[in-house]
């Protein structure tokens, strides 16, 4: 009988889970797009070529002008978006010695 309910807070627990993950995707679609190119942008790039563009610092186009706005004003993507974003890039950032 134990086993048997172990085996159904499992379940819940795994539900819960898949559930969460599926609604906090479809919360933001335009996040979906977004985030996978900016960590595969930094997965794709070599160290020399990150080293090149932060000393270039080139200005951003309108479209990311808008996004950076839209991560400003809603306090739920900006959070989705780093939770996304920030550990591959700071892997890479780390591997290439950009941050100690």
């Amino acid at each position: 009988m134990m086993k048997h309910v172990c085996m159904n807070v499992v379940a819940v627990i795994v539900f819960t889970f898949v559930f969460t993950a599926i609604a906090g995707a479809q919360q933001f679609p335009l996040l979906d797009d977004v985030a996978n190119k900016v960590v595969q942008k930094y997965q794709q790039s070599t160290c020399q070529q990150l080293w090149q563009e932060k000393a270039s610092q080139k200005a951003k186009s309108e479209r990311e002008e808008r996004l950076v706005q839209l991560l400003r004003d809603d306090p739920a993507m900006r959070a989705e978006f780093f939770n996304r974003v920030s550990v591959p890039i700071a892997t890479k950032m780390f591997e290439c010695g950009m941050i100690p």
